[in-house]
């Protein structure tokens, strides 16, 4: 139980993929136009970390080092089109709003950092819960960003009005904030707020190895790991 704790807790607020290891930046500027899609791409994440870790780890023994890389990459390729048919049939909505997002998962460097740093050494129950704990991370951080956005942008949080401007009380929706601009804005907005409170951060040095001032190929952090791995596919 200690090992599941651990690992929820490192996912979701000492190593979040989004507000530590600024990871997985491609769907988190492009799919938070609204809570909503934040969320769902954050949980679509999450199914596919918690399962592509617990695969991996069952077969750490037999995949051979050398291939490694690209048997990870056929694994995550192979859950994402179950995800992505799933969506389609049962979510259309969801589906239509994260569009080539979903096919795009096989990419995301949190999938491959956490299958490359933690699911090849340690075993099925710890790396099952170490892939949700960051999916959950993952997900607290695009909706984060996806509420910050579609309240200041259209007013409302999950499809709910908050203000409008013909309430006649001088405030009035930004829409630069659902637009690609806004993503920029508030993602920077929250960065900042973070170091100004000197939280680890991959943009502020802490002790936990967030950040290592490029000396990525002695780091341990699951940041420096990724860039490692996909280093070495090439």
């Amino acid at each position: 139980m200690s090992v599941i704790n651990e690992r929820l807790k490192n996912g979701i607020i000492k190593e979040n993929p989004t507000f530590v290891l600024m990871l997985g930046m491609c769907p988190t500027l492009a799919v938070t136009t609204s809570a909503i899609n934040g969320l769902g791409m954050g949980l679509t994440t999450t199914a596919v970390l918690a399962c592509s870790n617990m695969l991996i780890s069952m077969l750490r023994k037999v995949i051979p080092d050398k291939v490694r890389i690209p048997a990870y990459i056929v694994i995550v390729a192979s859950l994402v089109t179950v995800v992505q048919l799933l969506l389609q049939g049962y979510v259309p909505s969801l589906y239509d709003s994260l569009g080539i997002y979903i096919p795009l998962i096989v990419v995301n460097c949190i999938i491959l950092g956490r299958a490359e740093s933690y699911a090849s050494k340690n075993p099925v129950i710890a790396s099952l819960f170490d892939g949700i704990g960051m999916g959950l991370g993952f997900t607290v951080g695009l909706t984060s960003i996806g509420i910050f956005r579609e309240f200041l942008g259209n007013g409302t949080i999950f499809g709910k009005v908050i203000y409008t401007a013909s309430k006649g009380n001088g405030i009035a929706p930004v829409s630069i904030f659902v637009l690609a601009p806004g993503a920029f804005f508030v993602l920077a907005m929250l960065t900042a707020i973070q170091n100004k409170l000197k939280m680890p951060s991959a943009t502020n040095a802490s002790s936990d190895g967030a950040a290592c001032g490029g000396k990525c190929s002695g780091c341990t952090s699951t940041t420096c790991i990724a860039k490692n791995a996909v280093k070495e596919a090439e």
